[in-house]
């Protein structure tokens, strides 16, 4: 029996999180990676899945976008190598910087949203 998308997510998640940490993984992939994983393994989302079709659409789309960007800029194995970790790995991290990531995200959208809704009443 295969396993759902989410846990299938779950560890490229976590996969990339262990190449972000490899001296191999070049910089800007890092770069990259600590943004998915942050993100994938945060136990909060961006858009909130209780919204209809939005959001999933974070968990469906940015999340494997990410992933996808991230393996075009490894070199070639390594993230096979780190998806073998992750798979037997029982446990996964849950990432206090994908929290920070999206609180902050929201924090900004909240205040241009008020500064927008504020201009009329200058």
């Amino acid at each position: 029996m295969g396993m759902s998308f989410t846990h299938r997510i779950r560890i490229e998640a976590h996969a990339v999180w262990l190449a972000v940490r490899d001296p191999r993984t070049p910089l800007l992939a890092r770069l990259v990676g600590l943004l998915v994983a942050a993100y994938a393994l945060s136990p909060i989302d961006l858009i909130p899945d209780f919204i209809p079709v939005l959001g999933l659409v974070d968990d469906a789309i940015l999340i494997p976008a990410g992933i996808w960007l991230f393996e075009k800029l490894v070199p070639a194995g390594l993230m096979a190598e780190h998806r073998a970790t992750a798979a037997a790995a029982a446990e996964r991290p849950v990432s206090k910087w994908g929290i920070a990531i999206v609180i902050a995200l929201w924090a900004l959208i909240a205040f241009v949203v008020y500064e927008f809704l504020m201009l009329g009443y200058d």
